[in-house]
């Protein structure tokens, strides 16, 4: 079995010497220390553009979020002032898909589809959040194609935010008691479907993120996928990495 997809591609401008990637840094104003290193990262980051591939929030409600003060609208006028010195792209993960062109206008950014062939200096990197690829995590699967559905978004998004923001409070209740139980098992990409992705793209190197388990995998064949680490700058040792897109490769830069 195979994951299928279409691949959009995306041609870099022939001036962009580096593009940044990054992943699953779960913003939520109860993270304080990766927040702020996340703004430091935005403020200082020397890269032509920055392609965010899904779960940049740990949790969205909808983009009228942002419509009042605090830490959504904080975060769309960070996101803005920094789109302003270069493009900045996002992909929806499982966490924020609900991410819309409201909050993108607001934020200065522009979306972008999963997956993506970027064609850069010549090579074809395929970009994906990676969820899509986690074919025996039946459950999660089950879950995606039912959130993903027009009716059901529509439904959610009708409801007040408080009532929105409640139940993704016991949502993440929910998520934070999983992932500490050390029973739970947790489903990695497929690699056949990998494998097929990848040779329908044209491409030699798939980049994603969802797992938190940074590293690279050879899949034989010179084909090659990287894993994005995820963000947690209170952890030990902290983490908070971008993988760095350059006419030599890819570069993994720890920022703390």
């Amino acid at each position: 079995m195979t994951a299928q997809a279409a691949f959009t591609e995306f041609l870099a401008p022939p001036e962009w010497r580096t593009v940044d990637l990054l992943s699953d840094l779960h913003l939520h104003p109860a993270e304080p220390e990766t927040l702020l290193a996340w703004r430091q990262y935005l403020q200082t980051s020397p890269a032509d553009a920055l392609f965010i591939l899904g779960d940049l929030f740990e949790v969205w409600v909808g983009d009228d979020a942002a419509s009042e003060p605090g830490f959504e609208a904080d975060c769309a006028a960070w996101l803005k002032e920094a789109a302003a010195r270069r493009p900045i792209f996002f992909m929806a993960g499982n966490r924020d898909f609900l991410l819309g062109q409201g909050f993108a206008a607001q934020a200065g950014i522009k979306r972008v589809p999963d997956p993506l062939v970027l064609v850069l200096h010549g090579r074809r990197w395929l970009l994906s959040h990676g969820d899509l690829l986690c074919l025996e995590d039946h459950e999660y699967l089950a879950f995606r194609a039912q959130v993903r559905s027009l009716e059901w978004q529509q439904d959610f998004l009708a409801r007040p935010l408080q009532e929105r923001r409640a139940l993704a409070r016991h949502m993440r209740t929910q998520s934070e008691s999983r992932k500490a139980d050390p029973r739970a098992v947790w489903a990695d990409v497929d690699a056949d479907a990998a494998v097929a992705w990848l040779r329908s793209a044209r491409a030699q190197t798939l980049i994603h993120g969802h797992t938190h388990k940074p590293g690279r995998h050879d899949l034989g064949d010179g084909l090659e996928r990287l894993v994005l680490s995820d963000w947690d700058v209170a952890a030990s040792p902290p983490r908070a990495q971008v993988l760095c897109l350059t006419a030599t490769g890819a570069q993994r830069v720890d920022l703390r």
